[in-house]
């Protein structure tokens, strides 16, 4: 929940990343509140009313997943929803005069979208889940002690540093509204 609320903040992309993790997470345990409580939240060290806060985080989160159907596979609609967002305003920005780097900085990239896309037999609804999806699969690769090859390396390294820039962008527009 802390961190959650903290990578909202500062980077999307990262809280969109962490929050599969957490819903990675909760699957591992089955969805079971009593043994995420004994082997996650007990791991906080935090004041009381903290804890009874990550509690609450955790059972609403586990609530939601099983409400949206997604026990096995799948993401919080509310996460699917944030995606599509970041992916407006990437859209937005490929048309935006004046966003030349921006532009520049996703046509590097977009041939490689294209590739992973195709190898996923197009199953991502925007260039942002499908990005988010290649770094993602990579870092589960590594927990796994999987090696991945140096194309795979560079691309998930070019989606990463793609996807940080529309975070800036992302961030950025945020505080314009507020």
């Amino acid at each position: 929940m802390i961190i959650a609320h903290q990578k909202k903040d500062e980077n999307i992309i990262e809280y969109i990343l962490y929050m599969w993790q957490v819903e990675d997470l909760a699957r591992a345990y089955n969805l079971d509140m009593k043994e995420i409580d004994k082997n996650i939240i007990s791991q906080y060290k935090q004041p009381d009313d903290v804890m009874v806060q990550i509690k609450e985080w955790w059972e609403n989160l586990v609530a939601m997943m099983k409400t949206e159907k997604i026990e096995k596979s799948g993401h919080l609609q509310v996460i699917t929803n944030t995606i599509n967002d970041v992916n407006r305003l990437h859209l937005e920005l490929l048309n935006k005069p004046g966003e030349a780097a921006y532009q520049h900085a996703y046509n590097s990239v977009a041939s490689l979208l294209k590739e992973f896309d195709k190898k996923s037999e197009n199953r991502f609804k925007n260039d942002v889940e499908a990005a988010i999806t290649a770094i993602y699969s990579a870092f589960m690769l590594k927990l796994q002690g999987k090696d991945l090859t140096e194309g795979t390396d560079d691309a998930v390294k070019r989606f990463s540093k793609w996807l940080a820039l529309l975070a800036k962008k992302y961030k950025e527009e945020l505080e314009m509204k507020e």
